[in-house]
Parts: C-alpha cells; sequence; structure tokens
C-alpha cells in the first residue's frame, strides 16, 4: 500500500501501474470535502515520491465516481474574503496540477455520476473510461458559482469553446454517449468491462501507441481559436445565456467571461482568472440563496426518504375524478410505472382525461423523450373505468373530484366500503380541512391530504396533509407514492388553505390593497416579476382562475378573518360578477389569445380599469420598492406564521415548499431566508411603516422577540 487514508487509498497492481481509489469511509457516496481534498494532496506527494511507477489509474469503489465538492462546507467557507478564496482556488490548482504533470500516462474510470469537483478531477488524466450508465458534468452556476478547479480551463481545451460553454453555462449531467461524441471521454464501456479497458489504455500508452504527452500539452496550452473565431464564439454565446438565464442568475455569462480571458493564456495564467471569477461570484447573494436551496431540497428529500422506508411501494394506485387534473395525476403515475385505475361517473369525463394523458405523453413523444412504443405501453397502464369493481387491490387512492366538501365527503365514503381495509384514501383538496372530511369516513387514521399543483406534470411540489386522525402509515404511504411519481412530498400539519395557499392569498391581499391605492396592476406584474417571480399578481390570478381564487379567499377568510376577512367588495369579487374568469375563459385582468402553438397569450384589456376604478379608495404616488414592500411583506408574515403555528416543521420545507409551489424567486431563497437577508430586524420595522394597512402587516410577537435578540431563522 503506497497511500491509506479515510477516503483515499494509492496501491501498486502490476507491472508498474498504481491505482489511486476514491472510497469515502461511513458515507455512500464520494465528496470532495476540505479533508479528502488534503488527503488527495497526501495521496498525491505520496506518488511523487515513488521512483518505479509505469502509470496511474484513477478509480472509484462507490457506485458513483465523485459527486462533486462537500456543499455543506460552502456557506462556512464562502463566508470568508475573497482573497481567501483565490489562494483557496490556486491551491487546489496547484495539487490538480501535479496530478496532471505526473511523469507517466494516467487514465480515469468513470463508474458512475462524476459531478462538478469530481469532474474537475477526472479532467486532470490523460484519458478517460466512461461506463454506459454514467454521467459526468460541471453544475456549479446552478448554484451561482462557476467550476473553480480547473473546469473552465480543461473542458474547453478538451471539447472546444462551444462545446463546454453549453456544459458549463447549462450546468447540465452529460450521458456517456453525449461526453463520448463531444471528445470529453475516449471509450465508452459496459460497467463490467470498465476496469480492464482503462488499463488496456493505460498499456497501449506505455506501448507507445497513444501519444499521452501529446494530450496533455493540448490541455496546457492556450485555445486554438483566431481572434474572428474568439469573437464568434464568446460574444455570441454570452448574449444567448444572458438572455436564458436572465439578469437574476449572473453566474452562466460570467463562466463564460472566464471561459474567454484564459482562452489566450497557458494553464496557470488561465487558472488565475477563473480563480478570481469563481471567488467573486462564491461572494454574491445569489450564491448564498442558491446553496441555501440545495441544502434545504436535501433535507426536505432526507425526511421523504426516512417516510418512504416505513412503507411499502405503491403497486396500484387509483384516482376518483377523471377530466384535466385526473388525467394529470393518471399521466404522471403511468409515466413512472405505477399503473393506476381512473374512475368517473361519465364517460366523457374519462375520455377528456384519457385525451388530457396521451396530449401529454405525445408531447414526450415530440420532444425524443420517449418512443411511440413507450407511449402505448404508458398509456396501457392507465385504465379507465366507470365501476368500483377493480378496486379491491388498490393501495393508494387521489380523490380529485369537484372542490365541494358534501360532493368530496360523499365520495370518500363511497370509495372506502370499495376499497380493502388498510387501502390509503387522499384527497387532492387546495382549500377544504382534511380533518372535516375525514369525518365522512369508518377509518379516518388511513386519510390524508395530497395537494398538488396546477399543471401536475409540470410543478413538482405535493403537499402531503396531516389530519387529526391521519396515521403515520397512511402519511408514509402518501410521501412514498408522491416520490414514485417523480414529486417533491413536503408534509404539513390541516388548515385553511394548508401552507402554500394560505400563504399566497395575504400575498393576494397586498396586490388587492395596492389596486384599491390606484396602483396599475400591469406596473405591479412588472415590478413583481421584475423582482423575480415567473408572473406577476394579476396575470398569476388569471391562470388560477378568478372563480378558483375566490373561492379560496372566501375559506382563508372565513379561517382567518382577524387579517384576512372583508366586509366590501374585492375585485376579486367584480371580476366574478362580471364573468372574468381569468385564462379558461379568455379573459380576466387581461384578455387571452391563442398564439401559433395554441396557448394562451395575455393582451392588454382597457376595460379592466373600469371594474377597477370604483374600487380605488384613494391614489397614492408608489416607488418600485413599496409595491415589493406591500406585497411582500404579508406573504413573509404568513410563512412566520405557518411556522409558529406548527404547520410546517422547518423553515427549511416553508421555502421549498413556496419554490416548488407558486415559483417564489429562487435566486431569493424563499420567505424566510429573504427575511434573514433583510435582516429580521429590518425586516418588522418595514412591516410596522406599513402597519397602517392593516392586521396583515403585524409581525408576530415571537418574531419581535427574534428581532430584539439578533435571532434569524437559519443558523
Amino acid at each position: 500500500m503506497i497511500y491509506q487514508g479515510k477516503a483515499i487509498k494509492v496501491q501498486a497492481l502490476s507491472d508498474g501501474k498504481v491505482e489511486l481509489t476514491f472510497d469515502l469511509q461511513g458515507d455512500s457516496v464520494n465528496k470532495l470535502s476540505t479533508a479528502v481534498v488534503q488527503e488527495l494532496g497526501e495521496a498525491v506527494a505520496a506518488l511523487q515520491a515513488e521512483k518505479d511507477i509505469k502509470g496511474l489509474l484513477l478509480s472509484s469503489a462507490k457506485d458513483a465516481f465523485i459527486v462533486g465538492a462537500d456543499i455543506t462546507e460552502f456557506h462556512g467557507v464562502f463566508g470568508k474574503s475573497e482573497d481567501y478564496l483565490v489562494e483557496m482556488n490556486q491551491k487546489v490548482h496547484a495539487l490538480f496540477n501535479a496530478i496532471e504533470d505526473l511523469p507517466y500516462p494516467t487514465v480515469t474510470a468513470i463508474n458512475g455520476l462524476a459531478l462538478g469537483g469530481g469532474c474537475e478531477v477526472l479532467l486532470t488524466t490523460d484519458f478517460r473510461v466512461m461506463a454506459e450508465g454514467a454521467k459526468i458534468g460541471l453544475p456549479e452556476t446552478k448554484l451561482g458559482i462557476i467550476p473553480g478547479w480547473g473546469g473552465c480551463v480543461r473542458l474547453p481545451r478538451l471539447i472546444g469553446a462551444d462545446n463546454a460553454i453549453e456544459w458549463i453555462a447549462g450546468g447540465t449531467e452529460n450521458k456517456a454517449a453525449a461526453a463520448l461524441k463531444m471528445g470529453a471521454v475516449d471509450a465508452v464501456v459496459p460497467l463490467q468491462q470498465l476496469r480492464e479497458t482503462a488499463l488496456d489504455i493505460l498499456d497501449e500508452a506505455l506501448a507507445g501507441n497513444l501519444d499521452w504527452q501529446a494530450r496533455r500539452d493540448e490541455k496546457k496550452a492556450p485555445l486554438k481559436l483566431n481572434p474572428v473565431e474568439s469573437m464568434m464564439v464568446f460574444e455570441t454565446a454570452k448574449g444567448y445565456v444572458a438572455g436564458k438565464a436572465g439578469p437574476h442568475y449572473p453566474a452562466p455569462v460570467e463562466a463564460i467571461k472566464a471561459i474567454q480571458k484564459g482562452a489566450s493564456a497557458g494553464r496557470e495564467k488561465a487558472q488565475e482568472v477563473e480563480a478570481k471569477t469563481f471567488a467573486k461570484m462564491a461572494k454574491t447573494d445569489v450564491c448564498f440563496n442558491l446553496v441555501g436551496l440545495f441544502l434545504n431540497d436535501q433535507l426536505v428529500k432526507k425526511k421523504a426518504s426516512a417516510y418512504e422506508k416505513q412503507v411499502k411501494a405503491t403497486g396500484k394506485a387509483a384516482v376518483l375524478g377523471a377530466g384535466i387534473m385526473g388525467g394529470g395525476v393518471a399521466y404522471q403515475s403511468a409515466s413512472k410505472g405505477v399503473p393506476i385505475m381512473m374512475k368517473d361517473i361519465a364517460e366523457d369525463a374519462l375520455q377528456l382525461g384519457l385525451k388530457e394523458a396521451n396530449k401529454l405523453f405525445s408531447k414526450q413523444v415530440e420532444r425524443k423523450k420517449i418512443t411511440a412504443a413507450q407511449l402505448g405501453e404508458a398509456m396501457g397502464r392507465i385504465r379507465p373505468t366507470l365501476s368500483y369493481g377493480d378496486f379491491a387491490d388498490v393501495d393508494l387512492t387521489v380523490e380529485a373530484v369537484v372542490e365541494n366538501p358534501k360532493v368530496k365527503g360523499a365520495v370518500l365514503a363511497e370509495l372506502e366500503d370499495q376499497v380493502a381495509e388498510d387501502s390509503i384514501i387522499t384527497s387532492n383538496t387546495s382549500t377544504i380541512s382534511i380533518s372535516s372530511l375525514a369525518q365522512n369516513l369508518k377509518r379516518p387514521e388511513n386519510f390524508c391530504g395530497m395537494h398538488f399543483f396546477n399543471p401536475v406534470h409540470r410543478m413538482p411540489l405535493v403537499e402531503v396533509i396531516r389530519g387529526e386522525k391521519s396515521s403515520e402509515t397512511a402519511i408514509a404511504a402518501t410521501v412514498a407514492y408522491a416520490k414514485q411519481m417523480g414529486k417533491t412530498p413536503i408534509v404539513v400539519n390541516d388548515c385553511p388553505g394548508f401552507l402554500v395557499n394560505r400563504i399566497l392569498f395575504p400575498y393576494f391581499g397586498g396586490f388587492i390593497g395596492l389596486l384599491e391605492k390606484g396602483a396599475d396592476f400591469q406596473r405591479v406584474d412588472k415590478v413583481m416579476e421584475k423582482f423575480g417571480w415567473p408572473m406577476g399578481p394579476a396575470y398569476l390570478l388569471d391562470v388560477v382562475g378568478l372563480d378558483t381564487a375566490l373561492h379560496a379567499n372566501q375559506v382563508m377568510a372565513e379561517g382567518f378573518p382577524e387579517r384576512m376577512k372583508r366586509d366590501d367588495k374585492t375585485i376579486l369579487d367584480v371580476m366574478y360578477e362580471s364573468k372574468r374568469l381569468g385564462q379558461k375563459n379568455a379573459t380576466g385582468f387581461y384578455r387571452y389569445e391563442e398564439d401559433r402553438k395554441g396557448k394562451p397569450k395575455k393582451v392588454l384589456d382597457e376595460s379592466s380599469y373600469e371594474l377597477i376604478k370604483p374600487l380605488i379608495r384613494e391614489t397614492q404616488e408608489l416607488s418600485d420598492e413599496d409595491i415589493i414592500a406591500r406585497m411582500m411583506v404579508p406573504l413573509c408574515l404568513e410563512t412566520v406564521r405557518c411556522l409558529e403555528d406548527g404547520i410546517v416543521e422547518t423553515p427549511a420545507e416553508a421555502d421549498m415548499a413556496l419554490i416548488y409551489g407558486i415559483g417564489f424567486p429562487p435566486f431569493r431563497g424563499g420567505a424566510l431566508r429573504y427575511i434573514d437577508a433583510l435582516g429580521v430586524k429590518q425586516f418588522v420595522e418595514l412591516a410596522d411603516s406599513l402597519s397602517d394597512l392593516g392586521p396583515l402587516y403585524a409581525p408576530t410577537a415571537k418574531l419581535r422577540e427574534m428581532a430584539e435578540k439578533g435571532e434569524t431563522f437559519y443558523a
């Protein structure tokens, strides 16, 4: 044994070849933590001290190669100075350069995921062999940074600047076939042949049949681009990527700039540029929030996995109520391989549900995600029925009938008599109390809420709602099924609107208040979209449906009358009375026309202003900052109340629910992260400055206490 650490070992093979294996003890994956990087340095020093080595193989003893740097360290490390970060990266560059400069050929056997720092490690070797099921990529821009350990330097020299820009700016995970086509790897083989092939390549290099030194020299030299080619590649890419990424995500464009600045330089000079750009990006609020988002997502997944381990997987599901929603649920289940019954009382509704599912699968065929044969196979997993005949062996049913407590209550009671005693029943409701619906059931312990967001196939969140009598088994089974469907489940407790809608409607309350102060709804939309929301509040209400919004608002008002009840008419009432329901009937705040693809396109409808005019109480001059404050403060305060009331267990889950459920701007990290960024004390002062707007703007006693103590929601 040449070297043995807690994550890395180096051992001699036959014929002078040596293998460096990554195998992090006590973890299921390899990560490049500070300690592991230090070990890698010790291992490389041990290699340099050996005299008779002829070739090196890098490998992994885990199912993945290296999944990247240890992101749990990022907030602590990135909190240090920019100079510290530059120096830190330069030390890693020196280490990786030492691997690249070893006086013999090197090869990496890529057996599984090789991402971020893991991908940058394998770029140091002369050759790369990839297992068929492996993936490689540099996803750092998704965390608001750029590859900082040589990715911006080595990858363009290996696969060309244009291809490297696509990989790095997009943050993509790339399959073996694509990596081979690009020239990122030299061979793709079945996993069982990986090690043997990698060693064969070393033998070929040692025999002089492969020019490993020329490979190496090319990675260390400037990029082979003349000035015209350089301008064409980089300037075009910057414009395109800036348009795609948007103004709130600077890292993709900064990565291109770093590649461009280092293109005409040798390895070390180019790495200096990369290190400085990395440090600049690591200090941004966007990076801080996106790293926080990743950590929150890991916590949510960990909690879901803990539930998943408690129950067996759903083998057969059912959805009650076809139509668009039922078809969407059926599509999602079938697309992930879980057979599902789709029941309705009307043949027309069943056909509508099947049409919806088929439409979604057909789009997958158009995008070449699946074949026509796979479409047929998936549609075969959806079984339409008008009767309960085959419900005896259904593991879990999603009730998705009309949002009416009496109808839902009757349907749920009827369903309970048709399924097995241990079968789980869930209700896809956005507002109706799960505990009250459970009163219709003989086995309320087998019942909970399963709230999908529309459109089902796109929205990642599923709220799993625990009623007063819901058992842990029911919750666990529902979480597990949501995961099987490819969704992100978050468990919340029962209350009017549950978590996401309860938080969303104070935001709409802020919007209604702005209109009553004379604000132009188009301007409010533009301000909030510039703030980072995918659509402004007026547009969002049109998409949700003004009738749906009015109903949900009435439920919230009944549940939280002290801050959400209004005795007078609001714009929601007026819109509904004027039969303006939004996109569903092509008229709401905006008018909707079909574009060339048949999708609704919003256009200005001047008559909306006539409807709003009688509701204006006074006209105020409002800055963009005023609009943002009046919209965001009620939303953030309701998030705080949900956390304090125990509706949601952790700040991480609250913030992830808002991002996955209603498109809260990810680069801002969520409502509670947003309060932390402003400062809890400053946020309370901002809310107090708006106290004349009513109870929606009143901080809780506990939040005031946090402000006084200098506490935050996140450590």
